[in-house]
């Protein structure tokens, strides 16, 4: 029983993992193929990706509530699984912005970081699925590495574009607008660095 117990947990991850994943294809979509008409549709479909997290989350969080042993600390399985849910957020938040700004038109440079946003999540669902080996696992840390290595990608792209932003665009509205996109994209890659951090800190803990 305890060794299912503890599979549980690890699985939740694998699965709210996944959510963030979708949600990163949904937002890269949504901008790649843009249209403001079926932004209010987006909306929906990416909320309904958010909620289906937030219910995983929930279930594990009543499961860990009960249990009497788990396999990490409770305070590293909460903070975990705050971490993978910050990132399916993260992605919804760029998405309203958009919206709430009545964004006309999607900038290229903002597409190279959803691409990349995308990237990064894959890798985290990669570092997610290895986790419950980490005791015994050789790919783990290149998993996590990856993710840091995509961060600073994402790092340079915020700081081109933003320079690129306030030397070409003349429309002061647009600037300030599109300021608070690339910060909220770049939150996205920042919440996937943020929960391989937890991830390494974990590993390094129990082993």
């Amino acid at each position: 029983m305890a060794k299912k117990q503890d599979a549980f947990y690890f699985e939740k991850f694998i699965v709210c993992t996944d959510y963030a994943c979708r949600a990163a294809h949904l937002l890269d979509k949504a901008m790649r193929e843009f249209d403001p008409k079926k932004l209010e549709a987006r909306l929906g479909e990416m909320h309904r990706i958010e909620h289906g997290a937030d219910e995983e989350k929930h279930e594990l969080i009543n499961v860990l509530v009960k249990a009497f042993i788990t396999p990490i600390e409770r305070e590293d399985i909460i903070l975990l699984s705050q971490n993978i849910d910050e990132m399916t957020d993260k992605m919804e938040d760029v998405l309203l912005r958009i919206y709430c700004n009545n964004i006309g038109a999607i900038r290229p440079d903002a597409l190279q970081v959803s691409e990349l946003i995308i990237r990064c999540c894959e890798e985290a669902k990669k570092t997610i699925t290895e986790f419950p080996n980490f005791r015994r696992s050789k790919t783990l840390h290149d998993h996590i590495i990856r993710i840091n290595t995509l961060e600073g990608e994402a790092d340079q792209l915020f700081v081109e574009s933003m320079r690129r932003l306030h030397t070409t665009c003349q429309n002061p509205i647009e600037i300030i607008v599109w300021r608070e996109i690339y910060i909220y994209l770049e939150k996205c890659v920042d919440a996937c660095e943020h929960m391989a951090d937890t991830v390494e800190r974990i590993v390094m803990k129990n082993s």
